[in-house]
Formats: structure tokens, C-alpha cells, sequence
């Protein structure tokens, strides 16, 4: 299957000097969730947002395949972004930020307008459509965010961290719901994140990355059964691969040290 995101030779140096990525070498596959995770500085975010197309790297080729019909045919723009803030507009409603990016295609009409209705209630916020911000918990307000990055039905969705500030309880929460998300619609996802436990319960597949510059140490197929439920965190297999993710991010970090 072609890659719906390749890399080669990927790098990235800040104008400070600071080597933080690379050689890089990834392939995405179509409809994987594939989780980045990795010592603190490793690059995973400046990565992240190479993949999107909002940093340039220093060297290297970035190549996607984004498409109008899922993985066939080509097209641009077809990419979703969670940041690791909600990063919403304070003085608009839920369905106000939900709507931003058609207002910034400028189309807004019925349909886009029910489109956006129908995310909020996927995102399990149905009857918030007119809240503010300030009138949410954390995990709303991040539940508005992930539905306004798939509110224009992306082949890729890019999240980073979206739930690193959140009490575990939600956390967990919001993983079934990434889940089930993911599970409906099989988009392509990269997750970026620190906890193992997290990557091994969403991903198809895991990239450790090694410490700054930040390079791919290993790559790890998560053999699990889909659709994820909450009662495979306590499963043999679940732990067994933890374990196995777990050793391979000590050794980056004792790269790191070294």
C-alpha cells in the first residue's frame, strides 16, 4: 500500500543552532494510528508539525498523498490538527470555534453548519453547542477542539499531546472516544505522547524516538484486537507489549544521558 505520509531523510536545525531532528526516515500507512513517543526534546512535536506542513524541515523530502477519496486520489488540505492547548477562541461558542475552518475557507451555509452539529454530538457534547469556553471542564474543551479538526473529514489527523493535562479519569475517557472515533472513520492518525500505557492502548503501531536530535530508535506493531475496550488494559498481552515499549524508551533515555 502506498504511504499516505512518507519521509526521507527528514532534519530539522533551529536558527539558535540546536540540531532537534534527524536523519529521519518514516513511512505512514492509510487509515494506522501510529503513536510517537519519547524522551522530553527528542523532537516529537517539531516533527509533528513537519508532517502537517507548518514547520519546513532543513533537509529531506516530506511527501503526502492526501485524497478526495480515501487514499486514491489526490488532493491538498485534507489534514486535522489537536494541539496539546484546545487553543479555542474565547469570545465564540462551541460551535462557533467547531465552524472555524470553513470560516476560513469562507463557506458557511446549512450544510457546513450541520456538519459541525453532527461533530459536536460525535464528540459527545451534544446540547454545548452555545457554551463558551470559560463554561467548560479541560476535557470539554478538548472534546471541541478534536471535533473541530474533524469537522472537514481529514485523511490525516495529527493530535500532540491532546490529553497530557488532563486527570486520568478523562483521560481514559477521551481515549475510548479517540478510539471509537478512529474505529467509525479510519482516518490516518500520528499521536504524539509520553505515556506508554497510552500509546500501546490507541496505536497500530509505535515509533520510539531517540534523544535529541531526535531520530526513530524502533518501530513497534501493536498486535491487539480492534475495537479497544477498557478491559484489554488489564489483558497479558496489553502489559506484555508495555513492558516491551517501556524497555525500548529506557534505552533511548540512557541514550540520552550517556
Amino acid at each position: 500500500m502506498t504511504p499516505i505520509v512518507s519521509l526521507r531523510g527528514i532534519s530539522k536545525r533551529f536558527a539558535s543552532g540546536v540540531a532537534a531532528l534527524g536523519p529521519i526516515d518514516l513511512d505512514i500507512g492509510c487509515g494506522e494510528f501510529l503513536s510517537l513517543i519519547g524522551p522530553s526534546g527528542c523532537g516529537k512535536t517539531s516533527l509533528l508539525r513537519i508532517i502537517a506542513g507548518l514547520s519546513e524541515p532543513s533537509g529531506g523530502e516530506r511527501h503526502l498523498a492526501l485524497t478526495l477519496d480515501k487514499c486514491r486520489r489526490m488532493a491538498p488540505g485534507r489534514i486535522g490538527f489537536v494541539f496539546q492547548d484546545p487553543t479555542l477562541m474565547p469570545w465564540s461558542t462551541v460551535i462557533g470555534n467547531v465552524l472555524l475552518p470553513f470560516r476560513l475557507a469562507g463557506r458557511v451555509g446549512p450544510a457546513q453548519r450541520k456538519r459541525a452539529a453532527a461533530e459536536i454530538r460525535a464528540v459527545g457534547l451534544g446540547g454545548f453547542e452555545r457554551a463558551y469556553p470559560h463554561q467548560l471542564s479541560g476535557g470539554m474543551r478538548m472534546r471541541v477542539s478534536i471535533a473541530r479538526a474533524l469537522v472537514t473529514d481529514p485523511d490525516l489527523l495529527l493530535l500532540d499531546e491532546p490529553f497530557a493535562a488532563l486527570d486520568e479519569i478523562t483521560r481514559m475517557t477521551l481515549n475510548d472516544d479517540l478510539m471509537r472515533l478512529w474505529d467509525n472513520r479510519r482516518p490516518t492518525v500520528v499521536f504524539v505522547t509520553h505515556s506508554v500505557f497510552e500509546s500501546v492502548y490507541l496505536s497500530t503501531r509505535i515509533a520510539v524516538m531517540r534523544p535529541r536530535p531526535g531520530r526513530i530508535a524502533v518501530e513497534l506493531a501493536v498486535d491487539l484486537p480492534q475495537p479497544r475496550e477498557r478491559a484489554l488494559r488489564t489483558a497479558p498481552a496489553y502489559a506484555a507489549i508495555c513492558a516491551a515499549v517501556s524497555g525500548h524508551l529506557a534505552q533511548a533515555m540512557a541514550a540520552e544521558e550517556a
